[in-house]
């Protein structure tokens, strides 16, 4: 299924890093982003967590948001 988990950190207003579950990896926006995405996509289990979370949060209730009525 073509469904995408994104997960955003932002301060004032201003994205600074992100999840995206089709790359698979933390993308850093800003200085600090990057720093904190390259510390992140170098922890196995913090992308395995958040590959999972696109599995049991998105899988789990597209049915019930887009089922047929």
């Amino acid at each position: 299924k073509d469904i995408q988990y994104v997960f955003s950190n932002y301060y004032n207003k201003l994205e600074i890093i992100r999840f995206d579950s089709n790359l698979g990896k933390y993308v850093g926006y800003t200085e600090f982003g990057v720093k904190q995405a390259n510390y992140w996509n170098n922890i196995p289990s913090e992308i395995a967590r958040r590959r999972a979370q696109r599995e049991t949060y998105c899988l789990h209730n597209v049915d019930i948001w887009y089922g047929n009525p």
